[in-house]
């Protein structure tokens, strides 16, 4: 689990914390450092860094080549960089990378929130947070690569609320023993690892200005 501090001092406030915390729990990584590398859909098996010194020589070995995600929120390193030489430590400071990721995380939540129509019913808010924690991972979202899309920051995110908010475990319990079903709790268990990551960073220089 996230530090509350560490969320508080350096995530998007465009996000709740809850939600931040579910985001990384979901989609990133506890180790600050942690780096991984997909080439298609095949994983890559690389050598655990363990310094961040390590972590960025490996991001430069394979930024590129590879689709390569770095750090707390896996952050996908190669995004407007046009030469390894470039890329920044700030990619495996635990702070920096949750203020990077949770700011990009902001804008793919806002294009899929746009494309839902800015929904407000609570029932549809739990989809719209899965669908932008699947494009947060492929890098699209209906035909959109949304790293690389316009940032609809007219849209003002609706987000849902965790199942810890707003009502008892004894209430939740009593939905379960119902048949009910909590959505947020559903999500919270999909494992992120299943879905492959497509975007193809290789000409990434290209398209970022």
């Amino acid at each position: 689990m996230v530090d509350a501090a560490l969320i508080q001092q350096c995530a998007d406030r465009a996000l709740k914390p809850a939600i931040v915390e579910t985001f990384v729990e979901r989609a990133g990584s506890q180790d600050p450092i942690a780096v991984t590398v997909r080439s298609g859909s095949r994983v890559v098996l690389v050598p655990k860094p363990a310094t961040p010194d390590e972590a960025l020589a490996l991001i430069r070995q394979h930024v590129g080549r590879n689709v390569v995600r770095v750090g707390i929120t896996q952050y996908p390193a190669g995004l407007g960089v046009v030469e390894a030489g470039e890329l920044q430590p700030d990619l495996v400071d635990a702070c920096a990378n949750l203020r990077m990721g949770t700011a990009l995380f902001a804008k793919v939540f806002r294009i899929v929130t746009k494309w839902y129509g800015n929904p407000t019913e609570k029932e549809v808010l739990p989809q719209v947070f899965d669908d932008a924690i699947i494009a947060w991972q492929t890098g699209y979202f209906e035909g959109t690569a949304v790293f690389q899309a316009p940032d609809p920051t007219e849209v003002k995110l609706a987000q849902p609320t965790p199942p810890s908010e707003g009502e008892s475990a004894e209430q939740r319990g009593d939905k379960t023993a119902a048949g009910g079903t909590d959505p947020a709790r559903e999500a919270a268990t999909i494992d992120p690892n299943k879905a492959g990551i497509r975007i193809d960073l290789s000409g990434i220089g290209a398209r970022e200005k």
